[in-house]
This record gives C-alpha cells, sequence and structure tokens, in this order.
C-alpha cells in the first residue's frame, strides 16, 4: 500500500508528513483564558524537551453537543479573542474548529489550522470556505465514513486550490454509545495525505452519560500507542488541569500533570515505529 509522500505545511515552520512528529493539542473548549494558558504552556514545555511540532487547541464553540443544556463555549468573538491571546503570548499556532461556511474566513485570522469536525466532514461548503482561507484544513474522519472514502473530501479541498490538507481519525461508531478504531483506516487514509491520530476523541462514548458524553479514556495509551506503531504524521489530543472540573469531554481527557509521560510513551513508539513503515 503506498503512502502519501509530500510534507504539507501546518503553520510557519511546522509540516505534517516529514520526519518530526506534530501534536494538536489543548483543552476542549476554550473555557477560559486561564485555563488554556496553563494547559499551553505545560505542552508547549513538555514538546520542546521532546522536540515535537506543537500547535494549540481548543473550541471556541462546541456545536455538536449531545444536549441543548450542555456547555458550548465562549462563542465566536469571545472565544476568538481568548484564542489570539493565547497565539500571541504562548508564541504558538492555533487549531479550532469551525461548524459553519459564513465563520471559516474570521476564524482564519487567528487560527492556522481550520479543523472539520466529523459530523460535517461531507459538507462541500464548508469545505471548500476552509479551503479558500488557505489555511491547512484537517478534517475528520466521520464515524459513518469508510475510510478509503475520505479520499474525496480531501480532493474537494485539493481541489480549491488548497493542497494543505490532513486527515484526522477518531473511531467508528460501534453500536450505541461506544466507538472502535480501526487501524486499518490509517495506512488507507496516509495513501491519500498525512493523517493524525486523535487519541482523546477515540475513546468517547458519544451521549453515553446521561444526555452529556462519557469516555474511558483508560484505554488512551493503548490506542496512542498502536496508532504511533501503525504509522501516523500525528496526535490530537485534549488536556485539561483538572478533566473532572472540565466543561466540555472531561472523562476522555488526559490529565495535564500526565502529558508528560504520556507524550514520552508516544514518542517512543513512534520514533520505533518510523523503522517499519514507509
Amino acid at each position: 500500500m503506498e503512502t502519501f509522500k509530500e510534507r504539507v505545511r501546518a503553520a510557519e515552520n511546522i509540516y505534517l508528513g516529514g520526519d518530526k512528529l506534530v501534536l494538536f493539542a489543548g483543552p476542549c473548549a476554550a473555557e477560559s483564558y486561564d485555563i488554556c494558558m496553563e494547559t499551553g504552556a505545560k505542552v508547549k514545555e513538555v514538546c520542546q524537551e521532546l522536540d515535537i511540532d506543537y500547535v494549540f487547541k481548543a473550541s471556541f464553540d462546541k456545536a455538536n453537543r449531545t444536549s441543548s443544556g450542555s456547555y458550548r463555549g465562549k462563542g465566536l468573538d469571545t472565544g476568538l479573542e481568548i484564542l489570539s491571546r493565547v497565539k500571541k503570548d504562548l508564541n504558538v499556532p492555533i487549531v479550532t474548529d469551525i461548524h459553519e461556511s459564513y465563520q471559516a474566513k474570521e476564524v482564519a485570522e487567528v487560527a492556522d489550522v481550520l479543523q472539520i469536525p466529523a459530523f460535517l466532514c461531507r459538507q462541500t461548503d464548508l469545505l471548500l470556505a476552509a479551503a479558500e482561507t488557505g489555511r491547512m484544513v484537517k478534517v475528520k474522519r466521520g464515524q459513518f465514513m469508510a475510510p478509503e472514502d475520505m479520499q474525496y473530501a480531501v480532493d474537494k479541498v485539493r481541489g480549491a486550490g488548497n493542497p494543505n490538507v490532513c486527515l484526522t481519525e477518531r473511531g467508528v461508531s460501534f453500536g450505541y454509545h461506544n466507538l472502535v478504531v480501526d487501524m486499518r483506516a490509517l495506512p488507507t487514509m496516509r495513501q491519500y495525505a498525512p493523517v493524525v491520530f486523535d487519541v482523546t476523541h477515540s475513546v468517547q462514548q458519544p451521549g453515553g452519560a446521561g444526555g452529556t458524553s462519557g469516555g474511558q479514556r483508560q484505554f488512551a495509551p493503548y490506542l496512542g500507542r498502536a496508532a504511533a506503531a501503525v504509522g501516523v504524521d500525528g496526535f490530537f489530543i485534549e488536556t485539561h488541569p483538572n478533566p473532572a472540573k472540565a466543561l466540555s469531554d472531561g472523562p476522555n481527557m488526559i490529565p495535564l500533570n500526565e502529558i508528560e509521560a504520556f507524550l514520552k510513551m508516544l514518542k517512543e513508539v513512534w520514533m520505533l515505529g518510523k523503522s517499519f513503515v514507509n
């Protein structure tokens, strides 16, 4: 099975598909400037020690909540203001989700990478709007999509004149409130574009906690190691100083005080895996 050989630009001096591991990480939602800064500062420090390229992640709006009563975030204006301050104060690039086509241009003024949520990976207008910003477009594979069908999402972005596109694996629906990761999807999708493995959403239990999503973070190390060994170009990890008090996705986030050991483990397996993967 052939592997996509070209590097694609995520941000200034950061490329997916090369010899350096890229990490997209931060709290699920941009709850506050303080939470984002505490999280981002720690992850940046660890990434510098481990020689990992770092892109800070947080969402200004969690539009695909289980319940209308679930926390959604600060909204476009306040959320982007927080992300802009974090980008400047930490001197790191930013990735965040967009859910509507009209958001792409404004969000691209702050974010270096526009993430397309899994549920929206087939939305042509959204993909085109993201592509037209010139920013990297990071497309999550839908829980309902065959991995080989993600080539068409890549084609939409490239067809709009943007070569900087990557795919993200986050598991496929397997019965109610459960996801499973088919490791065959990683090399399959790497035929079309660089691939990022979403460690923490792969252990999410969508809608599995009575109106909110549950999670099984105890399985994150196993899936992370497996993906590193199979071969990926980067990882996506949500982390928080206190997941139990996080306003969204707490059950599947990695505690911030565990992130150093977690990333060391992933990097070691990833380096070993590269000797076996083209």
